[in-house]
């Protein structure tokens, strides 16, 4: 740029000026960036560059767009912080943003890298159909989807609903992302759907899992399951990705022996592999999935009420046998209890335990490192205690606990609250709850943001991490 690195911008008839220091920080991805770019922002014969303005040799150029908009986006740059004006909508500067390609430094000043002691309250989205919701699962861009039985309602990080998914009145199970555009979603079995939809031609009902596209809705891609080169109807609960993201597992329930886990090669979508279910490992009615990088295993997790009594146990794929394993089913007193049911699991992020929750709150760890077994091996705490639990009114529904890691904590839905438990030896430090919405269902935490699903209201809040002080 000429004039000492000044820059004139005419936006809608509103002049700015600012420096080539100030562009810079848009990054090169973006449009104002770019022009600091000189293979972008050549001059040719045919089409010279901007003229000066009559008061100087400052080049200006011109962008026929919202100057209120641009002002705010301009002072971003220079500062590095978010100041939108109350007559401004959000949304429209959003917009404006993607146009510049500053969406993500929108985002960066709106909240900050995830912490689950500093989390506040962002937003609350209500639901469609009070009390269906069963799933909740976060976007690595910041957005989210709902699982409403037959449809998994879409929302993109600005919380706006894109074109639902739907699955012709098959039972969703669970869903996934296996980026920000691409949704895969698991559904149960309709025993008397037309065979075309199931497992013929491809249709998008009757079960199973496919992966459909999160901006559109549409199927991209159905994900067979075939024994003896036929492909067969199946039932998909629980999904997982490996950590290397080239393999994309799900829990199955067929008609006859298809039960156990199947493994699809995500670059393909053709199956790669199956885990037959074993005598004692209900795998195909595994409720969790979580792919264990340091073990190179899958753990899988079935558990109450889906299954009478809890297993958890380490797939290795390589030697087709379960590497590790544990199970309730003949718990001692002393160690469980009989009335004690193991209703969620989940591996911690250092790989060698995994962390299970009662319905009394309690949290237990199993040592990875040992050997498994059947009903001892839990090392239980109640932590959990500490908080006041909420006392349920008459005919007011609870919920059943669930379970997250997530930067080295540990996060738990208790009734109408979510318990962050930080530290080595994960004592409680904070607690997200909100006034009303009623029992949370699910949550999940993804795109530097924690959703919460509450069950009477069917509503979803969205907590975020406030950005650091800029000084």
């Amino acid at each position: 740029m000429a004039c000492g690195g000044r820059v004139r911008f005419n936006v809608g008839g509103q002049v700015f000026e600012t420096t080539t220091t100030t562009l810079a920080n848009a990054g090169r991805d973006s449009m104002l960036g770019a022009l600091l770019d000189s293979s972008w922002n050549l001059p040719s014969s045919s089409s010279p560059p901007p003229p000066p303005p009559q008061g100087g040799g400052v080049p200006e150029y011109f962008i026929d767009r919202n100057p209120s908009c641009f002002a705010v986006l301009l002072d971003l740059l220079r500062t590095g912080s978010l100041h939108v004006p109350p007559h401004l909508p959000e949304k429209l500067l959003y917009r404006e943003a993607l146009y510049y390609g500053l969406l993500d430094h929108v985002r960066a000043a709106r909240w900050g890298a995830f912490d689950g002691d500093r989390l506040r309250l962002a937003a609350s989205v209500p639901g469609r159909a009070p009390g269906d919701g069963t799933a909740i699962r976060a976007a690595p861009d910041g957005g989210c989807c709902v699982a409403h039985g037959g449809a998994v309602h879409v929302y993109n990080w600005m919380l706006d609903e894109r074109r639902p998914v739907s699955l012709d009145h098959s039972q969703v199970n669970d869903a996934a992302y296996l980026d920000a555009s691409t949704l895969l979603v698991a559904a149960r079995e309709r025993r008397h759907h037309h065979r075309g939809g199931a497992d013929g031609d491809g249709g998008d009902g009757g079960g199973g899992m496919a992966a459909f596209s999160a901006v559109s809705g549409e199927l991209l891609h159905r994900f067979r399951v075939a024994h003896a080169k036929q492909a067969k109807p199946f039932t998909a609960g629980a999904l997982a990705f490996d950590g290397g993201g080239a393999s994309v597992f799900a829990s199955c329930k067929g008609r006859l022996n298809e039960h156990g886990v199947g493994v699809w090669d995500r670059a393909t979508g053709e199956q790669a592999d199956f885990f037959y279910e074993p005598p004692g490992c209900a795998l195909g009615d595994a409720d969790k999935l979580q792919w264990l990088d340091g073990a190179s295993a899958l753990m899988v997790a079935s558990l109450f009420p889906r299954s009478d009594n809890c297993f958890i146990g380490l797939l290795d794929f390589r030697a087709k046998a379960v590497a590790w394993s544990w199970s309730d089913a003949t718990a001692a007193a002393s160690a469980l209890g009989d009335d004690k049911r193991v209703l969620h699991a989940v591996a911690m992020e250092d790989g060698r335990s995994v962390c299970v929750i009662n319905q009394y709150d309690d949290l237990g760890f199993l040592d990875l490192r040992k050997g498994g077994g059947t009903g001892g091996g839990v090392r239980w705490c109640s932590r959990s205690k500490l908080m006041s639990r909420k006392v349920l009114l008459p005919g007011e529904e609870s919920c059943y606990p669930r379970l997250a890691t997530h930067g080295g904590q540990l996060f738990s839905s208790m009734n109408d609250s979510v318990s962050v438990f930080s530290g080595p030896e994960f004592v409680l430090t904070s607690t997200l709850r909100r006034s009303h919405g009623g029992a949370i269902c699910d949550f999940s935490i993804g795109g530097d943001r924690l959703f919460a699903l509450h069950n009477e209201e069917n509503v979803f809040d969205v907590w975020e991490t406030p950005p650091p002080p800029i000084i």
